[in-house]
């Protein structure tokens, strides 16, 4: 059995072997899986008869789906800006998303500066004529209730963390969806988090867990571009936003979210996602999105309206913002002590004499 795998195996990364070259599919440039994973270390071998793709060392895993633009990449699902192609049995990945997903976030320290946090602006979503999401009979739960009930606990906990907290609204108010990031901009915020809570059209009793949102780049789709037109604000089409200055940033600070939230509440993970929201697109600083779960799944939603559960999903939000604090806070300066002591002052000498 050993030697049937082993065989398995070298024949999988023998057909990664075989010559490939970059190809241009629906205009953008893909280039062989195998050279990059080579140059950086990876190995690569097929999984599931197929139709997954890995590559890994011993600090890194992806996973791809083959003809998809799901990938895992450590453990946390991310979507891709171009689905993985397949050429002759040789994987190819588009350079964009190399460029913009799978480097940065394999290689945070290269893409961000040393910055200290000290600001944080949490922005509850909804609010007072804009209920959000609406689930129940006559008595219904709001959206715009739990994403308050949630900044407010999330608010105490930074707080406690040592952070400054500053909220859209601390109670049910309605804010405009361009004054949200503007407050941001001008409090001079070191990063943006916007709480939401999701809702599925369809298979309701299935569809649970957290996403987690930054801006969309230039020249690529969103994620989900069919909600871009809902109460978020219009994806106001595919150029630049004052977000994508920081786009990378705020790229990595949703991915250890997410990570921090899968992991810490063992729910199911929807993945980083890209959006072109009115929330996002204006922030001069990295600015999130956190869908914290569907108000339409059974379960989830017990969870939602249920306080300890708020808790420790603020908790575990917490978590990500200080995982990603690490990753940018300047590094201590180390002033090592003098060989040479320093010269002695005569006149400070007492004379024992006098």
């Amino acid at each position: 059995m050993k030697i049937f795998f082993a065989l398995l195996l070298s024949f999988s990364l023998a057909l990664f072997e075989a010559p490939s070259h970059a190809a241009t599919i629906n205009g953008q440039n893909y280039v062989p899986l195998a050279d990059w994973a080579g140059a950086n270390g990876l190995k690569i071998f097929w999984l599931k008869r197929g139709d997954e793709i890995a590559a890994s060392n011993r600090t890194a895993r992806l996973v791809f789906d083959k003809d998809s633009s799901t990938a895992e990449i450590n453990g946390v699902n991310v979507r891709l800006s171009f689905p993985v192609a397949v050429d002759k049995g040789a994987p190819l990945i588009a350079q964009f998303d190399l460029d913009k997903t799978i480097r940065p976030l394999l290689y945070p320290a290269r893409y961000l500066e040393p910055k200290r946090i000290t600001t944080i602006w949490l922005d509850p979503g909804h609010g007072g004529k804009d209920t959000g999401n609406r689930v129940g009979g006559f008595f219904s739960h709001n959206e715009k209730t739990y994403t308050l009930l949630l900044a407010l606990e999330l608010r105490d906990q930074l707080q406690r963390a040592g952070f400054r907290v500053l909220l859209t609204r601390s109670r049910d108010t309605f804010v405009e969806l361009p004054a949200r990031p503007a407050l941001a901009n001008k409090a001079g915020a070191d990063l943006f988090v916007s709480l939401h809570f999701n809702a599925a059209q369809t298979d309701k009793d299935t569809v649970a867990g957290p996403e987690t949102y930054c801006i969309t780049p230039v020249g690529a789709n969103s994620s989900n571009a069919s909600v871009e037109g809902s109460e978020y604000g219009m994806a106001g089409g595919a150029g630049p936003t004052v977000a994508n200055r920081c786009e990378l940033k705020s790229l990595i600070f949703a991915y250890q979210i997410q990570k921090s939230l899968v992991q810490n509440l063992g729910v199911n993970d929807r993945s980083v996602r890209r959006a072109r929201f009115a929330v996002l697109r204006d922030a001069q600083m990295p600015a999130i999105l956190i869908e914290g779960g569907y108000m339409t799944n059974p379960a989830e939603s017990k969870r939602i309206y249920d306080p300890v559960w708020r808790r420790q999903m603020a908790a575990a939000v917490v978590k990500g913002i200080l995982n990603y604090q690490r990753l940018t806070a300047p590094p201590a300066i180390y002033h090592p002590p003098s060989t040479n002591p320093p010269p002695v002052n005569p006149s400070a000498v007492h004379n024992n004499n006098n």
